[in-house]
């Protein structure tokens, strides 16, 4: 009877009928999830801080960076709240912690040396091990030793490791060194298959993130672009190496091209043959390294291991230092860091975005602030919305009109939006590793006119002008149509290298003519006068606290508060809508949704409403695997 009464029922009442139970049941869940949530931060509060961590004499500082290396932690609460339950190490490090952990034990007479432990890091860029390696070495300057411990390691995890006393490496290990490379998926196949027409307007011929729309391969002007940025970081990453092993600069090309014939001569011990080219220093295992270890700082009888403090123990107890210091001094002026990581997208920020929106806001509660005297903006962006870019650009102008100085430090990248949103600085710092550049704008529209007529759906009707109905997705865009979008690509091109002009004090056809998309690694950049200076962040505040005229000054986080369940409710909801369409769509509908996913999620990157983006595909991951 229930059958016949459903098949009675029509379409649109068996999908809301459907609908209905998909949201009721998640209603439900999210009442109990949102119910175990409320106890778990019972528990959490119940249990209170714990007990505080002392700080013994004579201990190795365990400098271990887990997950992918950040400016800023930046990690969904769902997953977050899962890693602490489950007691698994953090899918995120900032940079600024393991720097400051360096720091601190330079000067505590407590720490007898550091150890670099990277078996558990996951990701970190070209220009963060830069910054690292500086802090090992003034680590080493004070007369303290680093020792560098992983299983294997590949190219992440060595160059950060390379500038250690002694770099250690298990006897099953290897050195995994291959070079810098750039590839990409191209979905032009895809999309002529799928029948959806990518129509791309851009200028500049370098600007290439387009391409993998338009194309089934690489044009040959980004591959000698992408070729000539890559060669300048790979030489940086050959340079850094032989400094810190005191090497040859091309010994590191030579392993990699000399690899295969090393393996097969060692019979495939791939540690022999980096200890070989005097690339690590030593051969051990695990249990031989503690005793060694053992020797210099005495055994830690209650672990089984060396006395050791994980430096984010050693944070904690020493940040109750640091805040005593400061409570007994006047109270410095403040320079807020602001971080723009991720893609820039319209509106506001999420997880792994950096929203104009909120940028901008924090930009302008900066310069409400009586107590902020300056503005460090912390940039690793490829870029992404103009209209976005643009929001923060203004913010920084604003800044400074009100008296409040900026500088940027650019992370691994800050290129295309990344470089829009910095331009206007009154000083920007990068390193020889950063990739920057890409001034350059596109636009892009997919339309799906011949992807409608596949399952029998066409487009019909009538309007007063030429332009009415052009700009629908499921017609062809109209030549006249197209005209009014180069139009104003064009202008945001013009609009680009004029305010770069502006503020570099150079004129626009001397921008033009390292614009046109063109990335540039930054020893590159400083050559054209894209930046100001190489330098880390703490360069980067030392130049603040000059232009602010500053003797004293906190470095204060600037960020938004945002309230963590309301937080992971809302991500919770976020997976409704692949929920429901996995439950109303019809099948014959999915067959073409499922390949079309591998276009519409490239192509949701793009969110600004005006459809212009600077943005660049220019990212090269560093990437290792994931206490002693």
């Amino acid at each position: 009877m229930a059958d016949a009464d459903q098949a009675s029922k029509s379409w649109f009442s068996r999908v809301f009928d459907r609908l209905w139970t998909v949201v009721s049941t998640l209603y439900k869940a999210a009442i109990i999830i949102g119910f175990g949530f409320f106890l778990v931060t019972l528990w959490f509060i119940w249990r209170g801080p714990g007990v505080a961590v002392k700080v013994e004499d004579n201990v190795a500082l365990i400098v271990a960076p887990s997950g992918a290396v950040v400016d800023r932690i930046d990690i969904d609460p769902r997953w977050a709240l899962v890693d602490q339950l489950a007691g698994a190490p953090p899918p995120q490090t900032a940079l600024r912690d393991l720097i400051t952990a360096f720091e601190r034990g330079a000067e505590d007479p407590r720490i007898n040396f550091a150890v670099l432990k990277l078996d558990d890091m996951t990701q970190i860029g070209l220009a963060q091990s830069a910054e690292l390696i500086q802090a090992i070495d003034q680590f080493r300057a004070t007369g303290k030793s680093v020792v560098a411990y992983s299983a294997w390691y590949d190219q992440a995890a060595y160059l950060a490791a390379s500038h250690a006393d002694e770099i250690v490496m298990d006897p099953l290990g290897m050195l995994a060194l291959e070079g810098l490379s750039r590839y990409a998926n191209f979905l032009k196949g895809l999309t002529d298959k799928l029948g959806v027409t990518v129509n791309v307007f851009r200028v500049g011929e370098y600007k290439s993130a387009v391409e993998p729309f338009i194309r089934q391969n690489m044009s040959d002007e980004a591959k000698q672009a992408n070729l000539d940025w890559l060669q300048d970081l790979w030489g940086r990453y050959g340079v850094n190496v032989a400094e810190g092993r005191d090497l040859a600069p091309d010994a590191v090309h030579r392993f990699v091209e000399t690899l295969p014939e090393a393996m097969e001569a060692q019979g495939g011990r791939g540690a022999e043959v980096a200890l070989q080219a005097a690339l690590v220093t030593h051969v051990e295992t695990l249990e031989a390294f503690r005793s060694r270890m053992k020797e210099r700082v005495g055994e830690d009888a209650e672990h089984g291991s060396f006395r050791q403090i994980h430096f984010h123990d050693y944070l904690a107890a020493t940040e109750m230092q640091q805040q005593s210091a400061l409570a007994a001094s006047p109270t410095p002026a403040w320079i807020a860091r602001v971080v723009v990581q991720g893609e820039i997208v319209d509106g506001y920020s999420e997880v792994g975005v950096s929203g104009g929106d909120s940028v901008q806001e924090l930009l302008m509660a900066a310069q409400r602030d009586d107590k902020v005297r300056a503005v460090l903006l912390r940039v690793d962006s490829p870029g992404g919305s103009v209209w976005a870019s643009e929001q923060i650009r203004r913010g920084v102008a604003q800044l400074k009109a009100a008296g409040k100085p900026v500088v940027v430090s650019m992370g691994n990248v800050a290129a295309s939006g990344g470089y829009w949103i910095s331009m206007n600085a009154d000083h920007i710092f990068a390193l020889p590793e950063t990739i920057t550049g890409s001034i350059g704008i596109f636009g892009l529209l997919p339309t799906f006119e011949n992807s409608l007529q596949k399952i029998g759906v066409t487009t019909d009707g009538v309007g007063t002008t030429s332009l009415a109905g052009a700009f629908r997705l499921d017609r062809p865009l109209g030549a006249n149509a197209k005209r009014v979008i180069q139009a104003e690509v064009q202008r945001g091109y013009d609009d680009f290298i004029n305010k770069v002009a502006e503020a570099r004090g150079q004129t626009p056809d001397a921008i033009d003519a390292v614009a046109r998309g063109r990335v540039w690694s930054g020893e590159a950049a400083l050559d054209h006068g894209l930046i100001d200076a190489f330098g880390t962040e703490a360069d980067a505040v030392a130049a603040l606290g000059e232009l602010a005229g500053l003797d004293d000054w906190e470095l204060v986080e600037w960020t938004e508060e945002t309230d963590p369940f309301m937080l992971l409710i809302k991500q919770f909801f976020g997976g409704l809508s692949g929920l429901v369409r996995a439950s109303v769509i019809p099948q014959s509908l999915m067959q073409l949704w499922v390949p079309a996913e591998r276009i519409v999620v490239p192509l949701s990157r793009f969110s600004d409403p005006r459809g212009q983006y600077a943005h660049c595909e220019c990212g090269v991951a560093v990437s290792s695997r994931g206490g002693f």
